[in-house]
């Protein structure tokens, strides 16, 4: 009966190797190095108290290594140990040292005349907003705009109800109509609803304008049809009102936006309830406006390391709009236009000077991956708040039906923290950035995404040291400071340099607002950034309406051509 043969034989004949004990002495020592490589490797980020007194990298869910890095990684020839502890800046980190040399300024000039002067009867301007709660904001201020330009009545805008975000507020039901028509009155005339016009209620003749219409583009388009029909409604407005505008037009868009445009006094009371729980924690917190929610992965076109389910789940969604482009993630994150990771995101502050210790509010829908893609951040800030972890759900029940709602609340958190970071330039993110640096220039940080993606990918072959000196170094620019843009750059709502003004020392000491000049800004050189990035859907839009419109659109905003995709862009429309 033949014995089973062993792998070492051959053709046949038994061969028996020959093995060196130092040899096989050697082979064991390399395999105890994998599994010890490995245990690593696979050990609990969180460090202990003592010895290295802080967090080691955590295992993320997206690895964005690349095969080398993450083998250089394993091995462990870099230390990439965060400290647990915050920087020697102190307050600097917190707030700039300039700001108070810049105060808001909107108030009307001399030359802008009275709402009652001006205002024509038989003219009622109707709006139809477009979007989520801050693309409808925008439209919401544009309509007051473009209401003056025409020397029209103003109808209380109606909200958006029917798109993605499926929300059936009415205006009064988020924002305080009393206030917006009483905060008003002497610049344009606000009405509830359209009177009977010779005993007949009027139907609204219904037309749509072109994104960034300047005032040409109103008299030559809207006031036509206004002169004949008396009652226009424009429909899905949201950007159509150009960027730039004469000075008292963009001060009219600042009284709306920060005095007369305010939330109900419930959604008020409750936003402040959360800022104030969160001081009550810390003293003082950061808000992050997160935004890692599928949808906005899927148009991104990038890749986060989650292997092939990430991009079969991904690529799935992507496929819903046929007139995107076919992804090409290396280049998308070359540009900076991947929204970074919660990990990236932790790592980013914490790399500028914030603690372990510090609390956060995340202000967040579906996260992609759930709290499996949290946790690397939480591992950073464990002091990880949102407004669910804050509130009873008797306290959120109210607004808990309503996306708009709870958008709102999260808008007021934001607003009333002492620092903001958003992790895309979307709508929600630019409106509070122009708050913020309207009320003092209160810390802002936005990514310089292009910046850190490559030293994100790069970052296991560099120590933390290393790593946090360069975040630091590309982050100049991006922190909120004023003046960080160039005179006449930037999207209005996100930089309104028209409505900040630098203060003048007096020779007892004191300041004082100087209202001649715009801080930072040449007079008459209002140009927009030519920066783009994936969120400028939310604001370009260049449907063919025939005939030259050269004259009749802001030339700021050509940068995207293409008909509206209608689902496409109310995702995008925070």
């Amino acid at each position: 009966m033949g014995s089973r043969r062993r792998r070492g034989q051959h053709h046949g004949r038994w061969v028996v190797p020959s093995v060196a004990p130092a040899a096989a002495a050697f082979t064991a020592a390399g395999l105890l190095l994998v599994v010890v490589a490995f245990h690593c490797f696979l050990s609990p980020p969180l460090g202990g108290g003592g010895g290295g007194g802080g967090v080691r990298r955590p295992n993320p869910p997206f690895l964005l290594n690349k095969p080398a890095e993450l083998r250089r990684n394993l091995v462990g020839t870099v230390d990439f140990t965060v400290p647990s502890g915050g920087s020697r800046l102190g307050e600097e980190l917190w707030t700039s040292k300039t700001a108070h040399h810049f105060v808001g300024c909107s108030d009307a000039t001399k030359e802008f005349a009275d709402a009652k002067a001006v205002t024509e009867s038989n003219r009622y301007l109707m709006i139809a907003t477009s979007g989520g709660l801050n693309q409808q904001r925008t439209g919401i201020i544009d309509a007051v705009v473009a209401a003056r330009i025409l020397n029209a009545t103003l109808v209380i805008p109606k909200l958006d109800q029917a798109s993605f975000w499926n929300d059936a507020s009415d205006f009064g039901e988020i924002f305080d109509a009393d206030s917006f028509i009483s905060s008003l009155a002497n610049d344009v005339k606000i009405i509830r609803q359209v009177p009977d016009i010779n005993g007949k209620t009027p139907f609204p003749y219904k037309m749509r304008v072109p994104r960034k219409c300047t005032p040409k583009c109103y008299e030559n388009r809207v006031l036509p049809a206004l002169l004949k029909k008396h009652v226009v409604q424009l429909t899905k407005f949201d950007y159509r009102v150009s960027n730039r505008l004469e000075t008292d037009l963009q001060k009219l868009r600042c009284r709306v936006n920060y005095h007369a445009l305010k939330f109900t006094d419930p959604i008020l009371e409750m936003g402040r309830l959360l800022v104030q729980r969160m001081r009550a924690k810390s003293g003082r917190f950061i808000a992050l406006h997160l935004r890692f929610e599928p949808d906005m992965l899927a148009f991104s076109g990038c890749y986060f390391g989650g292997g092939e389910i990430e991009r079969r789940e991904l690529g799935a969604i992507r496929k819903r709009w046929n007139t995107l482009h076919e992804s090409n993630p290396d280049r998308e994150r070359r540009h900076g236009k991947c929204p970074l990771t919660p990990e990236e995101v932790g790592f980013m502050l914490r790399a500028l000077g914030f603690g372990k210790d510090v609390h956060l509010y995340v202000a967040s829908g579906d996260v992609y991956g759930g709290e499996e893609t949290l946790a690397p951040l939480k591992a950073l800030f464990p002091n990880f708040h949102s407004k669910e972890t804050l509130s009873s759900k008797e306290e959120l029940a109210p607004f808990l039906p309503f996306s708009s709602r709870m958008a709102a609340l999260d808008y007021v958190v934001c607003d009333g923290s002492d620092v903001f970071v958003t992790n895309n330039n979307g709508n929600m993110a630019r409106m509070l950035a122009g708050r913020r640096r309207y009320f003092g220039h209160k810390r802002t940080i936005r990514p310089n995404s292009k910046k850190l993606s490559s030293l994100f990918l790069n970052r296991t072959s560099m120590s933390w040291d290393t790593f946090a000196s360069k975040v630091q170094m590309y982050q100049k620019g991006f922190m909120g400071e004023p003046n960080e843009i160039k005179p006449g750059k930037g999207e209005f709502h996100e930089h309104p340099m028209d409505c900040i003004c630098a203060r003048t020392k007096r020779r007892t000491g004191h300041s004082k607002p100087n209202l001649s000049n715009r801080a930072g800004e040449a007079p008459g050189n209002h140009t927009s950034d030519a920066e783009f990035d994936w969120s400028d859907l939310d604001y370009g839009e260049n449907t063919p309406l025939g005939g030259d419109s050269s004259n009749e659109t802001d030339p700021d905003y050509g940068r995207i051509a293409g008909p509206d995709i209608p689902e496409l862009e109310d995702i995008l429309s925070d």
